[in-house]
């Protein structure tokens, strides 16, 4: 079973329902006017959404009275989160506003790309792009959007780790690997574009090492490194050794970590949206570890991970789960 499920960016105010499938368009003016109206408290190099679900909860919270609760939540809202564009439609109005936006602000934009074929096997996350041609068309309208902007792509959440754990058939192997290749390569076309392909989290690969062969089949000889604990729980300690030693069987490769719920670890035998779990480190460049280059959320705090502990459909904005998050961690 996969340890990863995705997020997604959810941009409805009252409902704050986008999931899988059904995120609306942005519009490019809602996400570069927000911008240009709000001071930005992050001191990390990376975009805050004006538009993130925490925000537009806030708003709400404190009009229906909620106060300290909607104050909480500023814990998340005043953070940049990775921007999830929908799959299966075209990536492309959402891509671009938060590059124009991010550009505005002088910053860099966060992004994850999830559209691959065959996608979480079935799982909570099911679906992706109908067949390699549509994910070629789907990954260069992306890349596409992205235009002349600062960005960072996570490439492919479960991808290579599905590959590995056998969960993803042996036939499409050969074909996903291409179309990792040919993502990687088609992304770092853009000038200012750094490409991070998903590597799962050290409680899933249990040997990085079984991961090293497929990274080098998946194109990420010219990525920019890897990914790590995407939508997981696992810690900065934990983590951080897993990636050193995958780094150093990929040749030195960096690498990044989704820190976004890992502030109280994992809970034991519970992926799928465990109680108790608290933000971890605020996204930064400070990392202190040579080949690490960013801590970030890639998970968009609060976005569910699927059915399961009460929780919505996967991506989807859950409310009382960010609260438990920004309530439970130091600040």
């Amino acid at each position: 079973m996969s340890r990863l499920i995705h997020t997604l960016a959810a941009l409805a105010l009252l409902g704050l329902t986008a999931g899988c499938s059904d995120t609306p368009d942005a519009d490019e003016t809602s996400f570069a006017g927000a911008a240009s109206r709000k001071s930005v408290p992050d001191a990390s190099p990376f975009w805050v959404d004006p538009a993130s679900p925490a925000a537009r909860q806030i708003r709400v919270w404190r009009q229906e009275g909620r106060a300290g609760d909607a104050d909480l939540l500023r814990r998340i809202a005043d953070h940049p989160a990775a921007l999830w564009p929908t799959g299966e439609t075209d990536p492309a109005p959402q891509v671009r506003a938060a590059a124009v936006a991010a550009g505005r602000a002088g910053r860099t934009a966060v992004l994850v790309a999830y559209n691959i074929p065959h996608r979480d096997c079935g799982q909570h996350s099911a679906g992706g792009a109908a067949d390699a041609d549509a994910y070629r068309q789907w990954i260069g309208s992306f890349a596409d959007a992205i235009g002349d902007a600062k960005a960072l792509v996570v490439l492919e959440p479960d991808a290579v780790a599905h590959i590995v754990d056998g969960c993803t058939p042996g036939q499409d192997h050969a074909e996903r690997e291409q179309l990792l290749t040919e993502a990687v390569d088609r992304l770092k076309q853009q000038p200012h574009t750094k490409v991070y392909l998903d590597a799962g989290n050290p409680d899933w690969i249990k040997d990085p090492g079984r991961l090293v062969a497929p990274l080098q089949r998946a194109g990420i000889g010219n990525a920019d490194g890897f990914a790590l604990n995407v939508s997981n729980f696992q810690t900065n300690e934990v983590t951080a050794g897993y990636g050193r030693e995958l780094s150093k069987g990929l040749g030195g490769k960096h690498f990044v970590v989704d820190t976004s719920r890992n502030g109280n670890g994992p809970l034991e035998g519970s992926w799928c949206n465990p109680p108790g779990r608290a933000l971890g480190t605020h996204p930064t460049t400070e990392t202190d570890e040579p080949a690490l280059d960013a801590y970030l959320w890639i998970k968009r705090p609060g976005e569910s991970d699927g059915t399961c502990e009460g929780g919505p459909a996967a991506g989807r904005w859950w409310p009382e789960y960010a609260l438990e998050l920004a309530r439970n961690s130091r600040a």
